[in-house]
């Protein structure tokens, strides 16, 4: 009997073994085999050398927000495609048509009400998973609707935020996002709501430059790439070596860029308490979610 038959006998009676046993560490110098059960028990996070998984938009909400809190805001935006973009003989069509498939989402970001820790906030979440999380025009009218609805109901704004950059198959539509976003943010700066941008890996681009870097308090999970071009680019132009580490989170917080640097199983407590000691009082007035989450 050849030795892979003798292996991978399976006779009559017994349980098929599940694909999904076991998940592979996704740091190149890891590489760990981890139980799956034991790896969605610590948040994705590798239990050797500490690699946090990238998340999709929903899993990141089920982790950090209340259970059934979250209720979905402007659901209904779909991108187009107004330059009719080809990208290696791939319509521009047919790539939003492969992520909708393939995540669930109609973008890139996913807006809605919510509450961590018993408190409201509005979260704008990420999903790298869309196109990189690129951001095109309704990514960005995603971003700046959810400002402008927390300028007015005074709800604090968490971003959970993760992108390659701009979204180059809409060419000045997409740019256009950075100048937009960042200026409804002036808006609720002036209207003294908070807004925390938690970075994940990777977030960068004209991400980086508009709305993810403009964030009251800045956190970062542990390794996350964060900047604006990566370090392959900065190398290749600028022809020096970048320091070990260079634009990981870690490195970004020893250089003044962010704030915080959290691991995944401390986020929910964290953003909990910056929630409950910056939120106004006014931001739970009659009519609008308390604290606990019910009508005022």
């Amino acid at each position: 009997m050849p030795i892979r038959d003798f292996f991978h006998r399976r006779g009559a009676g017994s349980p098929d073994i599940p694909d999904d046993l076991w998940a592979r560490c996704g740091n190149e110098r890891c590489r760990d085999l981890i139980y799956s059960r034991e790896f969605e028990k610590n948040l994705r996070v590798c239990s050797k050398c500490e690699h946090h998984t990238r998340l999709s938009a929903r899993a990141r909400i089920a982790q950090l927000l209340d259970p059934n809190s979250f209720h979905e805001e402007d659901a209904e935006l779909r991108p187009g495609d107004p330059l009719g973009f080809v990208s290696d003989g791939q319509p521009y069509r047919d790539k939003l048509a492969d992520s909708r498939e393939k995540t669930g989402l109609e973008e890139a970001v996913l807006c809605g009400t919510g509450r961590i820790e018993d408190v409201a906030m509005r979260a704008l979440v990420a999903d790298f998973g869309f196109m990189g999380a690129s951001m095109g025009s309704v990514v960005g009218e995603k971003v700046a609707r959810g400002v402008e609805r927390s300028v007015q109901d005074r709800l604090p704004l968490v971003a959970v935020c993760a992108s390659g950059g701009a979204r180059m198959h809409e060419g000045i539509f997409s740019l256009m996002q950075m100048a937009k976003t960042a200026a409804t943010l002036a808006r609720l700066a002036e209207a003294q709501v908070p807004f925390f941008a938690l970075l994940t890996d990777p977030t960068t681009g004209g991400v980086t430059a508009s709305f993810a870097g403009l964030g009251d308090v800045l956190l970062a999970e542990p390794g996350a790439l964060v900047g604006f071009a990566g370090p392959r680019v900065i190398e290749q132009i600028t022809k020096q070596k970048l320091p070990p580490r260079a634009q990981r989170s870690e490195f970004q917080l020893e250089h003044g860029m962010i704030d915080l640097v959290v691991h995944r199983r401390d986020l929910r407590p964290t953003l909990g308490r910056l929630l409950r000691h910056y939120s106004p009082p006014t931001a739970y007035a009659a009519g609008g979610p308390s604290r606990n989450g019910k009508e005022a």
